[in-house]
């Protein structure tokens, strides 16, 4: 029950960050990546906040032996660079920029503007479906 409380209250908090930064605002996201056209930088001081938070808790975190809730980390072993990353990458990047939505931005915002995710939310589930075939 503590672990569902705990990401429960974690969750709230990620999404009001989304709220407040407007990452949830899909013109906001595309006008940040429209370099060319009429280009929005306020979305960078959002990930470098993450950054900087990220690279200054993740120095206490990993002094730890074990998560809080589980036996132990589980860091990613592979640093390989192959075609399918690469592809996932590509499809991603082209995803958040044409709807101007990524997953968690898309799911609070479901909240926010159900009709869209009537749209957003099926063609999350089924890239999903065909990207777990393509990668079986």
């Amino acid at each position: 029950m503590q672990r569902l409380i705990t990401a429960l209250i974690a969750g709230i908090i990620f999404g009001a960050g989304l709220v407040v930064s407007e990452m949830v605002n899909p013109v906001k996201v595309q006008g940040f990546l429209n370099i060319f056209g009429n280009w929005d930088p306020s979305l960078i001081l959002v990930m470098g906040g993450a950054v900087v938070v990220t690279l200054i808790s993740s120095r206490f975190i990993l002094r730890r032996t074990a998560p809080i809730f589980a036996d132990s980390f589980q860091l990613p072993v592979s640093t390989i660079i192959d075609r399918r990353l690469i592809i996932g990458a590509v499809l991603f990047g082209l995803g958040w920029g044409l709807s101007g939505y990524c997953p968690g931005p898309g799911l609070v915002n479901a909240l926010i503007n159900p009709n869209e995710a009537m749209v957003f939310i099926p063609a999350l589930l089924i890239g999903a479906w065909i990207g777990k075939g393509v990668s079986a």
